[in-house]
C-alpha cells in the first residue's frame, strides 16, 4: 500500500471515531492497494456512520475524494 492509501485510511478513521460512541471499535481496512477502504464499526454505531438517508456516508466520501491522499479511493461501510 502506498502512503496515499495509508493517509486516506487514517483520515477516514479519524472522522469515524469522532462520530461513533465506541471509537475503539472503528477499523479501516485498505484493500486493492488502497483503492478501496472498508470501514468497520460496532453494530450499534453503524447507523451513526451512515446517517439519515446516507448523508454522513456521502459527506465522508466527499471529504475523502477532495483530499490529496484519498482522491483515488472508494469508501465502503461493511457489516
Amino acid at each position: 500500500m502506498e502512503d496515499g492509501g495509508k493517509a486516506a485510511a487514517e483520515l477516514v478513521e479519524f472522522i469515524a471515531k469522532g462520530i461513533v460512541s465506541e471509537p475503539g471499535d472503528v477499523k479501516v481496512k485498505p484493500c486493492d492497494g488502497g483503492e478501496l477502504l472498508e470501514l468497520e464499526t460496532n453494530a450499534g454505531d453503524r447507523g451513526r456512520v451512515i446517517g439519515r438517508q446516507g448523508r454522513i456516508a456521502k459527506s465522508m466520501r466527499a471529504i475523502l475524494s477532495a483530499s490529496n491522499s484519498g482522491s483515488n479511493s472508494r469508501l465502503e461501510i461493511v457489516d
